[in-house]
């Protein structure tokens, strides 16, 4: 049993995290064995079922190797929440901890792993209503609109976040305009306070050039895998193409070229290109983590082994 669940010290976690294509999985698939580890996904695309090949999931032989949880977790029409992933991802690193094993969080989705090892920020829940209405006013006067809206209201949540990060810039303002109080002041306040981890942070991130040439081919790898029929199948069970889960990159950009929007060789592009911005934004938002300890490469884990083997020691 955990000793969070005890009431004593808080339990020992490892969290692997950084940008799409950094290797993280390689790096877990390198050194868990040695520490009886399991992994827990922290990835907002991997909890659907049927969406195995856009996401990047461990494949088959590399689940068997090292258990992965929190994959296959909802169907592309079901809603999942950053809370959603909070509850089971404390649940599983609980039932990893009770089989006398190590619990691994590996994952780039920046929110997903804030909140399992930090909690959630008491903020006022989704209003459809009121989101409709800023998607309005971004529809009509431009895609930065909304940003400089935020940057008037809540300055220093605007400076965080990058003008593209639609998300996360709706969602400050939803919170703002529901309670008249800043997101960032709810966020310092809280400080993320609900910690029943002791954590070591391991961050990887390839030296920009490398790590570009690495998302290239693992898009090219994706299509000769077999995305196109991946989505044709999905479509097929009567998923609409409409869904949230489809506006995943290599989803949206392959649909286009399913509707004849795209040939395939600007699809390829498209997606390449914008899962580079991803991993620029992944960046940004790991790099204001003084916590994580960056390595350039799964291929330096003989270095990250002794800091593991001590922070168990200790």
């Amino acid at each position: 049993m955990s000793a969070a669940a005890n009431g004593n010290d808080p339990s020992p976690l490892i969290l692997i995290c950084g940008p799409t294509a950094a290797g993280k999985t390689r790096l877990a698939l390198e050194l868990a064995a040695a520490f009886s580890a399991e992994v827990i996904s922290a990835d907002s695309r991997q909890i659907y079922r049927g969406m195995d090949i856009g996401t990047a999931k461990a494949s088959s032989a590399e689940q068997n190797m090292l258990p992965h949880h929190l994959i296959d977790v909802a169907r592309p029409d079901e809603s999942f929440t950053a809370e959603d992933f909070r509850r089971l991802g404390r649940r599983a690193i609980n039932a990893v901890f009770q089989r006398g094993h190590r619990p691994w969080v590996v994952g780039g989705t920046g929110l997903y792993l804030r909140v399992l090892t930090e909690g959630l920020v008491p903020a006022p829940g989704p209003d459809p209503t009121l989101r409709k209405r800023l998607q309005g006013i971004e529809e009509r006067c431009g895609p930065a609109v909304l940003h400089r809206l935020l940057g008037r209201v809540d300055p220093e949540l605007a400076r965080r976040l990058h003008p593209r990060d639609r998300v996360r810039v709706l969602r400050g303002l939803e919170v703002y305009f529901q309670g008249g109080e800043p997101l960032s002041k709810l966020q310092q306040a809280h400080a993320f306070s609900d910690r029943p981890f002791r954590v070591l942070k391991i961050g990887l991130a390839p030296p920009r050039e490398l790590l570009y040439q690495q998302i290239d081919r693992r898009v090219e790898a994706m299509f000769a895998d077999g995305l196109v029929e991946e989505i044709r199948s999905l479509l097929a069970q009567g998923y609409s193409a409409d869904l949230k889960a489809f506006r995943a990159i290599g989803y949206r950009e392959t649909l286009k070229f399913l509707n004849g929007e795209l040939s395939l060789d600007e699809a390829v592009a498209l997606i390449q290109r914008n899962s580079r911005r991803f991993a620029k934004r992944q960046l940004t938002w790991f790099c204001q983590d003084p916590e994580i300890i960056w390595f350039e490469t799964w291929k330096e884990s003989v270095k990250i082994r002794p800091l593991i083997e001590k922070f168990y020691a200790d």
